[in-house]
C-alpha cells in the first residue's frame, strides 16, 4: 500500500501515482470505474503490483458489495514508464502498431532508460535500475482507431494519435468530454525525437486535437504526465507544436533522435548482457 498513492477525482475516476519513482518520467495512472468493467489507463514501471494495490485499497470493490468487475489495462503506448506494469494484469490492450514490441519485450522501442537515483525505495534488496526492463507481455486485445472500450455506463473511444510513438493513442469519453491523452499531449514539451517518433504524424495528431476543441468535444484532459488541464490549454499546446514544426525543428529533432537511438541501443545491450 505504501508504493502507490491515489486520489479520487469524482465520476468514477481515480488518479494513481508510483510514490517512490521520483522522476519527470513518472507517469500518471488513471483508474476508470464502470458499471460492468474497470479500466486502468497506463500501468507505470511495475516495480510493485498495481492490481494488488487496487484490491487492497478497495478501489475495485463495487458499491453493492458484489465481486470485482473485470479489469482491463490499456497502454496509451509502450514506453517503459507506461508499460512496465502491464505484466501484472491478466487483460492488456495496446494499439496494434506496438503490439509486437510489447510481445517481444523490445526495450529499444519501449525507450527503457532508468537510473538508481530515480527510485527512492528499491522494490527489493539488491535491486538495481540496470536490471530493469519491460518484460514481454502478450496483449489480449489489439486496438485500432475508432474502437470502443465498453465499461457499461461509459464508453471510451480509441483515437490513434501517432507522433510521440507510432502506436500512441488517446481515449475519449465523448459523453463526459474527457480526453485521456497519454503522451500525445501533456502540459510540457512534446517529445518527438525518440525511436519511432515522427513529426509529420505528430502535426496531424495535433490538428485532430485542435479540431476536438473547435467542435466542443473536450473540456478536460487527463494526460500521461503532470497536471490536468482544460480545452483552452489543449488547443494552445497543440497549435504551438504545429506552428513550430518547421525546417529548423526537423533538423534539430533528427540530430536528437540519432543521439537517443545510439544511447538506447547501448543501454539496452548492457541490460541484455
Amino acid at each position: 500500500l505504501e508504493w502507490f498513492a491515489h486520489k479520487p477525482l469524482g465520476g468514477g475516476i481515480f488518479w494513481i501515482q508510483e510514490r517512490f519513482y521520483e522522476s519527470g518520467n513518472r507517469a500518471n495512472i488513471w483508474l476508470v470505474r464502470g458499471s460492468q468493467r474497470d479500466v486502468v489507463i497506463d500501468a507505470g514501471l511495475g516495480l510493485r503490483s498495481l492490481p494488488d494495490y487496487l484490491r487492497d485499497a478497495g478501489l475495485l470493490a463495487p458499491a453493492d458489495g458484489a465481486g470485482p468487475r473485470p479489469l482491463l489495462a490499456v497502454a496509451t503506448h509502450v514506453h517503459f514508464d507506461h508499460s512496465g506494469g502491464l505484466q501484472h494484469f491478466e487483460e492488456v490492450a495496446v494499439h496494434s502498431a506496438e503490439a509486437a514490441a510489447l510481445l517481444q519485450g523490445d526495450n529499444y522501442e519501449a525507450v527503457t532508460w532508468l537510473s538508481d537515483r530515480e527510485v527512492a525505495r528499491p522494490p527489493r534488496p539488491g535491486w538495481s535500475a540496470r536490471q530493469f526492463r519491460v518484460p514481454p507481455v502478450r496483449p489480449s486485445r489489439l486496438l485500432q482507431e475508432g474502437d470502443v472500450i465498453n465499461l457499461g455506463d461509459r464508453q471510451l473511444t480509441v483515437m490513434h494519435m501517432p507522433g510521440h510513438s507510432r502506436g500512441s493513442i488517446c481515449l475519449h469519453d465523448k459523453d463526459r468530454k474527457i480526453l485521456f491523452s497519454g503522451d500525445v499531449v501533456y502540459d510540457g514539451s512534446m517529445i518527438d525525437w525518440l525511436p519511432y517518433s515522427r513529426i509529420s504524424d505528430y502535426v496531424a495528431s495535433c490538428q485532430r486535437l485542435m479540431e476536438l476543441v473547435d467542435r466542443g468535444l473536450v473540456e478536460k484532459v487527463l494526460p500521461g504526465h503532470f497536471n490536468m488541464f482544460g480545452a483552452e490549454r489543449l488547443y494552445r499546446l497543440a497549435s504551438n507544436y504545429v506552428s513550430q514544426a518547421g525546417v529548423c525543428h526537423k533538423i534539430s529533432t533528427c540530430a536528437m533522435r540519432s543521439i537517443a537511438s545510439i544511447a538506447l541501443r547501448v543501454a539496452n545491450s548492457r541490460i541484455t548482457s
